[in-house]
């Protein structure tokens, strides 16, 4: 990674990222897209260019200690449940299997 200043530069950028993740560090935000945006590797490039697209929840999730995971996760469950029973049950089996797991 010495030799490669692109390869150092992405490890920076990445590692600072999951900083701000991991610690809630949502005011560094704009600093970070900045860098990402003024760095030579157009896959930041884009991915900075996302998080301005929808800058304000991008910055409450780094920011608040709020989190919809649980919410997410039973709704995943509950496609997959779908998903595998599809075309095979009416909605009161899948009522059914959602309600009672087995």
């Amino acid at each position: 990674m010495d030799r490669c200043p692109v390869l150092r530069a992405v490890d920076q950028l990445v590692g600072d990222f999951g900083g701000m993740l991991r610690h809630l560090h949502g005011q560094h935000l704009d600093t970070w897209i900045a860098q990402a945006q003024a760095s030579e590797i157009p896959q930041l490039h884009g991915f900075a260019t996302g998080l301005l697209k929808d800058y304000d929840a991008v910055r409450n999730g780094l920011t608040l200690p709020w989190s919809s995971g649980a919410v997410e996760g039973a709704v995943g469950k509950l496609k997959a449940v779908k998903r595998a029973m599809y075309g095979r049950a009416n909605f009161d089996l899948l009522r059914r299997r959602v309600l009672l797991p087995t």
